[in-house]
């Protein structure tokens, strides 16, 4: 059993057990059982938070983090692309299927893996990107209710915009990349 599991048994124990004996007396709380088992709890979440923390930070977790967003990305973006330029061609009820066909698996991988941007490009930087990419998934979700309804030129719209949205977050990743690397290769 890791530390994070252990802490998260020990957060939930303490927790019950602050329920129970809160309920015990119904006048009056037994504060010599109720605080210990309460700083216990809060003691079991501090250390939780610290072993989320660093496995997040752990340096194999975030080159892992970096490929997945690096290759989502792209795949959305390209994916997106073919189904944008063949949107004269989909039947407007098909689009949400197409939709969810191409491109869940790789918004769902993005959505994942991104709280390691913050950790490899800093807070300014991920709400950049996620700005983007976020506008992006928005559109995407347009498109498939206006897929569900049956709005053509909203569909086709909204691809259009996704599409350039998904452009720009994979130009924002490229460069904070490109950052990355020149800043951490050797000279």
């Amino acid at each position: 059993m890791n530390i994070k599991t252990l802490a998260m048994l020990i957060i939930m124990v303490s927790f019950l057990a602050s329920a129970f004996i809160s309920v015990l007396d119904p006048r009056q709380v037994n504060w010599l059982w109720y605080l210990p088992v309460l700083a216990l709890g809060v003691v079991a979440l501090f250390v939780y938070r610290m072993a989320r923390h660093g496995e997040a930070k752990s340096s194999h977790r975030l080159s892992g983090d970096f490929r997945t967003l690096e290759t989502s990305l792209a795949n959305i973006l390209t994916k997106l692309e073919m189904i944008n330029a063949d949107s004269v061609n989909l039947p407007v009820y098909e689009a949400r299927f197409e939709i969810d066909r191409q491109l869940r698996e790789d918004l769902n991988n993005f959505a994942n893996a991104r709280e390691s941007m913050k950790h490899i490009f800093g807070l300014q930087n991920y709400a950049d990107v996620m700005s983007a990419f976020a506008a992006g998934e928005r559109y995407i979700n347009r498109v498939w209710s206006a897929s569900t309804d049956g709005y053509v030129d909203e569909v086709r719209s909204y691809l259009n915009r996704a599409t350039q949205q998904f452009r720009e977050a994979k130009a924002l990743f490229a460069d904070l990349q490109q950052q990355h690397q020149s800043t951490f290769s050797p000279a």
